[in-house]
């Protein structure tokens, strides 16, 4: 898979982490975040990887800020885009199953590395199971042409 990472300067020490992860699991990971722990704006990033993810060009993204709220918010404002904080496996692996978040997000300040691991894990081997929840997508879709 083709995974676009960004990230704040509150999570340049996760995103290199994960990175490392994701790439040890045989995927190809981009970096489009910041590499300075110097004070920038986190909805730059979201709205880079929500891009990329949009385009059809990577297969998903993962987000990192302070506590992944904003930095979703403001993916989320990218049409076609469909990205859920997680701070949990459960939640990581339930948003790809019956929402098929295109993007996960999670803190930096609020989970730590091994639960950070687990939860991208989590995101990437579920699947979309489709059927009812393929209306419910739809719905959004619908709503997001309409507005």
């Amino acid at each position: 898979m083709k995974i676009a990472i960004g990230n704040d300067h509150a999570a340049v020490e996760l995103k290199k982490t994960i990175m490392e992860y994701v790439e040890s699991m045989g995927h190809e990971v981009t970096n489009f975040g910041t590499d300075s722990s110097e004070s920038c704006n986190y909805p730059e990033y979201g709205e880079k990887v929500a891009n990329a993810v949009a385009s059809g060009e990577f297969d998903c993204g993962i987000l990192i800020c302070g506590t992944g709220v904003g930095i979703s918010i403001a993916a989320n404002k990218v049409n076609g885009i469909r990205a859920a904080v997680c701070s949990d496996t459960a939640t990581a692996r339930l948003v790809k199953q019956h929402n098929n978040a295109n993007i996960i997000a999670f803190g930096e300040r609020i989970v730590g590395v091994e639960l950070a691991k687990d939860i991208v894990k989590a995101y990437l081997t579920a699947e979309f199971e489709g059927g009812r929840h393929a209306k419910r997508i739809a719905m959004i879709s619908d709503i997001e042409a309409r507005n």
